[in-house]
């Protein structure tokens, strides 16, 4: 017998005579164990049958809840009137509807306010849908170009602009990537995507091949935003894509509203979808940095795209010099992409509280905008979710990057909760020095009233006034008596941006509507507040100014206001910055920290008055 063998047989009795022992062991504990548990027994059987002792009554006193302590400020009068009409806008949304409740018709809506003449007031661009291929009734629609002659009164000036280009469009993003002083328009779309060269005159050219940068034809894209992320100077360009989507990929998840037939598909039931970014090479082409840049977040088991983007915020969230990102998700977690300063970025969505609400579950997120709204100057990034789902309020806590929802103390939590929400931005209405925070509402379903009785398919928008540093800088819901009833009659919105469009100084709106007219309103404020008015240019930095922060002291108070025109839903603001003073305000200091961290500081600024600084 081979020696391997012997010591095979000796180890196997070795372990027989082991677990011989083992086994005597473990039967003595275990009738131990047995003894001390029926004494246990015997015990707890004897607490819970003897009679009660006798004692005098214990009487527990019932405290009261405490009740809040009312915010005693006043919310202003400020009337907004629709002008809609008035103004000249005639333009009607076309989402192609034809009853196939295909999921884009009801979700698009894009809108924007800019200057696109140099005439230094905005003008407003409107994104529209057009007809589905080989439908029955064809309709065939493009986007609409208003020109603004100063006074907010509107000329359409769409024919021969070069926009006037059929797509079935999304979302907007404006931004001058080739430094000519041009502002340029790129148009996202249920196919690939355009961007438009304005070549002067009224007129754009359609640069998109030559670009690079139409993305692919299968994509569903919706959010965008020209940001610098490699500090280089010039504007690349990030594009959120939605879901995985179809026609036949529509139809083949057949969602019903129960007892009424089709409806729109749920995202949760489509597959996600990877984001774009294109490098601006500084030559009028574009590199897809795509899949070397870190955005395209995989599922780790499946390696499905886990992105369903609607909405984005390019901010620098750690302080550092460099442009972050965060993505707006639809019933998945949001992103934070932290930029890593070598062209590449880092998804940590989670470590920041910014991912999931405060059960750390995902929500229906839509619109996003972001702004130092406090006295503290901590960092708020807003987010309008689903129905019966609060808007999101996350603020900068202790350090950078750290963020929790303050929805609910700061007055917008139970508020917001029932409607559906997709336009957001903050914007200083009363020109009393504190944002204040705007949602555009309505549904995605025509018939949801009929098996959601709490639901409707219109509904009304949600102002938030910013009751200021002695008040803490709560929010309280404004009413149609302080603002006007035109403002809160219901809609189908989805789009909203702001501007001064009349030169009066204080922020009018519009918000768009699904296959419906938009609604325009002019802010009517008369509370003789001062403020002052600021449009950066780049010289060494992106022409606009773009990512940039506005510092402002002003009687002991830091008013912050960041250059960006990426806001809201598929949207784009103003550049310029309007900054309220309230009455009576002495300005302190003006700094301008530019992209990159370089800070600029500004010796005098004139009031009630637009004023453009170049870079040193």
């Amino acid at each position: 017998m081979p020696d391997s063998d012997i010591d095979a047989e000796e180890n196997a009795e070795i372990t027989d005579h082991a677990d011989d022992a083992v086994i005597g062991r473990a039967f003595r504990w275990s009738a131990i164990a047995f003894g001390t548990i029926v004494v246990i027994v015997g015990i707890g059987v004897y607490i819970v049958t003897r009679p009660p002792e006798q004692g005098a009554d214990k009487v527990t006193a019932i405290v009261a809840p405490e009740t809040p302590e009312q915010l005693s400020a006043t919310v202003p009068t400020v009337r907004f009137a629709d002008i809609t009409t008035a103004a000249g806008i005639d333009f009607i949304h076309n989402n192609g509807a034809a009853g196939e409740k295909l999921l884009p018709e009801t979700m698009g809506g894009g809108v924007a306010f800019f200057d696109f003449d140099g005439d230094d007031d905005q003008d407003l661009l409107f994104i529209n849908g057009t007809s589905w291929p080989n439908a029955a009734l064809a309709k065939v629609s493009t986007a609409k170009l208003y020109a603004n002659d100063g006074t907010g009164n509107f000329t359409d000036v769409t024919s021969g602009s070069g926009l006037d280009v059929p797509l079935y469009g999304m979302g907007v993003a404006i931004g001058d990537y080739n430094r000519d002083g041009k502002p340029d328009v790129y148009v996202t779309a249920v196919g690939a995507n355009r961007l438009f060269k304005n070549v002067g005159e009224g007129r754009f050219l359609d640069v998109t091949e030559e670009s690079g940068t139409g993305g692919a034809s299968s994509d569903w894209s919706t959010c965008a935003s020209w940001f610098d992320y490699d500090n280089d100077g010039d504007l690349d360009l990030f594009v959120g894509n939605y879901v995985r989507w179809t026609k036949e990929i529509d139809f083949q998840l057949g969602s019903t509203l129960v007892g009424l037939g089709r409806a729109y598909g749920q995202p949760m039931n489509f597959e996600g979808s990877f984001p774009s970014l294109f490098r601006n090479d500084g030559d009028g082409s574009f590199a897809d940095v795509s899949e070397e840049s870190g955005i395209r977040v995989a599922n780790k088991a499946t390696g499905v795209p886990v992105a369903k983007s609607l909405g984005v915020a390019p901010v620098d969230l750690n302080r550092d010099g460099w442009m972050d990102l965060v993505i707006a998700n639809d019933t998945v977690r949001n992103f934070v992409l932290s930029n890593r300063w070598d062209q590449t970025f880092k998804e940590v969505g989670s470590l920041t509280g910014l991912a999931y609400d405060t059960y750390g579950k995902a929500r229906g997120a839509m619109g996003i905008d972001t702004a130092r709204y406090r006295d503290d100057g901590a960092l708020a990034v807003g987010i309008g979710n689903f129905a019966n789902e609060m808007t999101a309020l996350y603020v900068e806590q202790s350090r950078p990057m750290i963020f929790t929802d303050e929805a609910i103390p700061a007055g917008i939590g139970p508020a917001s909760r029932l409607l559906l929400k997709f336009g957001l931005f903050f914007f200083d209405y009363d020109l009393d020095g504190w944002q204040d925070l705007l949602t555009a509402n309505g549904h995605l379903e025509e018939e949801i009233s009929q098996i959601q009785k709490s639901q409707q398919y219109e509904q009304p928008a949600q102002l938030f006034w910013n009751s200021g540093a002695d008040f803490g800088c709560q929010f309280i819901e404004v009413t149609s008596e302080q603002a006007g009833e035109s403002l809160f009659e219901p809609i189908v919105g989805r789009g909203s941006a702001f501007a001064d469009i009349d030169a009066d100084g204080d922020l009018d709106f519009v918000v768009s509507q699904i296959n419906a007219a938009p609604r325009l309103f002019r802010n009517d404020q008369n509370l003789e507040h001062d403020w002052i008015r600021i449009r950066l240019e780049g010289t060494n930095q992106n022409r606009d100014g773009i990512g940039a922060w506005i510092k402002v002291t002003v009687d002991g108070d830091v008013l912050w206001r960041q250059v960006m025109p990426t806001r809201s839903y598929l949207s784009q603001s103003e550049l310029p910055v309007t900054i309220g003073l309230g009455k009576g305000s002495v300005i302190e200091k003006v700094e301008i920290i530019w992209p990159g961290g370089k800070v600029q500081e500004i010796s005098e600024v004139p009031l009630r008055q637009l004023t453009v600084i170049v870079e040193e």
